[in-house]
């Protein structure tokens, strides 16, 4: 319990009397009369505030969060017998972003406060509310109580899945698109059939059924589709090259988002999704298909972070050939630079005797700014010329993995999404797998 800056207050006045008594300006009684006054005063103040229960607080909040997704936290107040004045914050995740809080509230009785602010958690993984801090001010305002009331609350951090749950109302043509992917359209194509159809104009003389034709004395048409059953193992490092930032979120969050949109896809298609995470902590999700499978993967990897070490690809494209003995597509998800070129070809190489394989090599956004941005003085030059010299060399190591036949994405996290995707849907409708 502390004063406040009204006590402190009166404290400097009834210093101010005792000046005037030094001076023969008042009787020495008055001075002592002030200062009796003035203690019962501050007691009587500090007991009541002392002896008062603080209120019972309710936090209202889901156990599962969304990471960068801001969500609205409500704090209820139940009310005692009497009156307080109390200033309230939520003790929330040290980093995560916050309004409205703290915030002053007059706590009449007999009537509960509902009070919210708005939340941002900035990191996967488990947190936890260590409960709410009030502060109480004494009837007369001479003096404040701190303390904490409400239970600890933990809650998980998952990454962004709401652009799922929007992709969930669109078909796959339109989900590809919404995430950016460029999608060829085609017609009776593929390895596995689908139906019985009318023929159509443009339809091949090999998708006819003659005997179909011949019982319903019409041409009738076989059409296919790709072929579903197969695997897509995402392979996302979890090195040190996943550390760098675009906007708030790290690389690796980013690259968690858009393998979770290519497996939903990927599910809807018929396949089974699994992921192997390596460089870092290691987890390993078995393909599998079905709803639950997008729940699986969000358990395993809600809590998985980079960390500030050298990814070994070579010792990764072997624990994956060990576990996955089922031919797969592998989009392999990291931040390739010139010196990783040839222990990546190396993985590569052991991977592609099984599976067929695709690189995502990761871009700083900033990179391009410093290109586009017009260099003023000595020191922008200095940085544009770093940047293009940075991606010369970087584009000669994605040249020398395509030299191998390689597929290799260059891109951006924004563009990651939409990159996976469409490269998923052409290997499938070129059957390749």
């Amino acid at each position: 319990m502390r004063p406040t800056l009204a006590l402190i207050g009166m404290l400097a006045g009834w210093a101010l009397l005792g000046l005037a008594v030094s001076f023969d300006l008042l009787p020495a009684d008055a001075w002592a009369l002030g200062g009796v006054l003035l203690a019962l005063l501050a007691l009587a103040d500090a007991t009541v505030v002392w002896r008062q229960p603080p209120p019972e607080v309710q936090r209202r909040l889901p156990d599962v969060l969304a990471v960068g997704v801001e969500r609205e936290v409500e704090l209820m107040l139940v009310a005692g017998t009497r009156r307080q004045a109390m200033d309230v914050f939520d003790l929330h995740p040290v980093g995560w972003e916050c309004s409205g809080l703290p915030r002053h509230v007059d706590l009449l009785p007999g009537s509960d406060t509902r009070l919210s602010y708005r939340l941002r958690p900035v990191e996967r993984g488990d947190a936890e509310f260590a409960g709410v801090h009030l502060r109480l001010y004494s009837p007369l305002r001479l003096w404040r109580r701190r303390c904490n009331v409400a239970p600890a609350q933990a809650v998980r951090v998952f990454p962004n899945f709401a652009p799922l749950a929007k992709l969930a109302l669109l078909g796959d043509e339109q989900a590809s698109r919404a995430v950016g992917a460029h999608v060829r359209r085609r017609r009776g194509e593929g390895t596995d059939f689908h139906q019985m159809r009318d023929y159509r104009v443009g339809d091949s003389l090999r998708q006819i059924d003659w005997k179909a034709t011949a019982r319903m004395r019409r041409l009738i048409s076989r059409e296919y589709q790709d072929e579903r059953n197969q695997h897509l193992v995402m392979l996302v490092d979890t090195g040190q090259r996943m550390l760098a930032r675009d906007g708030t979120l790290s690389h690796f969050d980013q690259t968690l988002d858009a393998a979770l949109v290519v497996s939903w896809l990927a599910l809807r298609q018929g396949d089974a999704v699994g992921l192997l995470a390596h460089g870092g902590p290691r987890r390993w999700v078995p393909p599998q298909r079905g709803a639950g499978a997008i729940d699986m993967m969000l358990r395993q990897t809600y809590d998985l972070q980079p960390t500030p070490v050298a990814t070994d690809y070579l010792a990764a494209a072997t624990e994956l050939t060990l576990r996955q003995r089922r031919r797969s597509l592998v989009m392999l998800v990291t931040n390739l630079r010139d010196e990783d070129s040839e222990d990546l070809l190396a993985a590569v190489r052991l991977l592609r005797q099984r599976h067929h394989v695709v690189i995502a090599s990761l871009r700083e956004q900033v990179l391009d700014q410093a290109l586009d941005d017009e260099a003023r003085d000595l020191r922008g030059a200095l940085r544009a010329a770093s940047a293009a010299r940075y991606l010369q060399q970087r584009a000669a190591a994605h040249d020398a993995l395509r030299a191998h036949h390689v597929a290799v994405l260059d891109v951006t996290c924004a563009e990651l999404p939409g990159a996976l995707v469409e490269r998923y849907l052409a290997i499938k409708r070129e059957g390749l797998l």
